[in-house]
């Protein structure tokens, strides 16, 4: 377990955390560095969710935006220092991610429809006139604290770590194996003595802590914004295509499909937005098609085919 993990740390966490570093210092966009450390964040915690467990939340969204929300408030309300602040968004998701807990009776399309529910219903309760002086209400929120762009930055990559950190753990620890067996087969996972609903309640509350300390930094580093905002359902999506499209479960699979699609995004989808749909939809198409496993499972296919051919 522990050579698996050291190894997935050495060849995926250490060299991305090494690139993001140093592209600041040759890349003069840190709005745009910071949004792919953003979704590298939301991609993996998603991952955490439906690569080890099997629950694919729609509604994701509202981690991130319950996190923003509680960063704003405490500082505005309660002058708590912005760092400190950061984690009380995290906090802020963890809390929401326990009211929500009962959604885990669910299963499949269900357990997605209603967590878009419940962000929607949370997105509605933020922006209600009546908690103006709470939230801003529908008029939005806005920091009067100063911004630090070295300091969000690097607090990005630290829940970035800590995030990939996790997911490196599961996919070689008993617990994440366990979550595995589970996933693909709850029945045969019970009666064999794993403790089922503890275990898909503590990813589900490690997915929702990631994105609410994520969704902190990112409310920190916009200042000003408005509740649909941080609760738009583009987040949600764009984490799930990321993960289904690189691979979930992998550890790797969620960065490439971050670094590949999100990067195609912002290479050709602003300026040229309908060949940006139309090479999106057929490589989402293809790798559907041939490899449904994810990007990652690429390599692995592969090998498979090349012992098949000299067997």
């Amino acid at each position: 377990m522990r050579s698996g993990f050291l190894r997935d740390m050495a060849l995926v966490v250490a060299p991305l955390l090494v690139l993001f570093a140093v592209l600041p210092s040759v890349y003069d966009n840190g709005l745009l560095l910071l949004n792919f450390v953003v979704f590298l964040v939301l991609a993996q915690g998603l991952n955490l969710s439906y690569g080890f467990s099997g629950y694919l939340p729609f509604g994701y969204v509202g981690f991130f935006g319950a996190g923003a929300y509680g960063f704003a408030m405490l500082v505005t309300l309660a002058a708590v220092p912005p760092v400190l602040a950061v984690a009380g968004g995290g906090a802020a998701a963890l809390l929401v991610g326990l009211l929500l807990a009962p959604l885990l009776r669910l299963q499949g399309a269900y357990f997605g429809l209603a967590s878009l529910a419940a962000s929607e219903a949370l997105l509605h309760l933020i922006a209600n006139p009546n908690l103006q002086d709470v939230t801003g209400g529908p008029y939005g929120v806005k920091l009067t604290i100063p911004y630090a762009p070295r300091l969000t930055y690097g607090l990005a990559l630290g829940i970035l770590t800590f995030t990939m950190a996790l997911v490196a753990w599961l996919r070689h620890s008993r617990f994440g194996l366990q979550l595995k067996a589970a996933r693909d087969n709850p029945i045969a996972a019970s009666m064999a003595g794993i403790d089922i609903v503890r275990g898909r309640l503590a990813v589900w509350l490690a997915s929702a802590l990631v994105a609410g300390l994520i969704g902190a930094v990112f409310a920190w580093q916009a200042s000003t914004f408005f509740p649909e905002a941080v609760f738009d359902i583009g987040f949600s999506i764009f984490a799930i295509v990321f993960t289904l499209f690189g691979g979930a479960g992998t550890l790797a699979g969620p960065v490439l499909g971050v670094l590949l699609l999100y990067g195609l995004y912002n290479a050709i989808g602003v300026s040229a937005p309908q060949y940006f749909q139309l090479t999106y939809g057929l490589l989402i198409m293809a790798l559907v098609l041939f490899f449904p496993d994810g990007l990652a499972a690429i390599p692995r296919a592969w090998a498979r085919r090349g012992r098949l051919a000299d067997g």
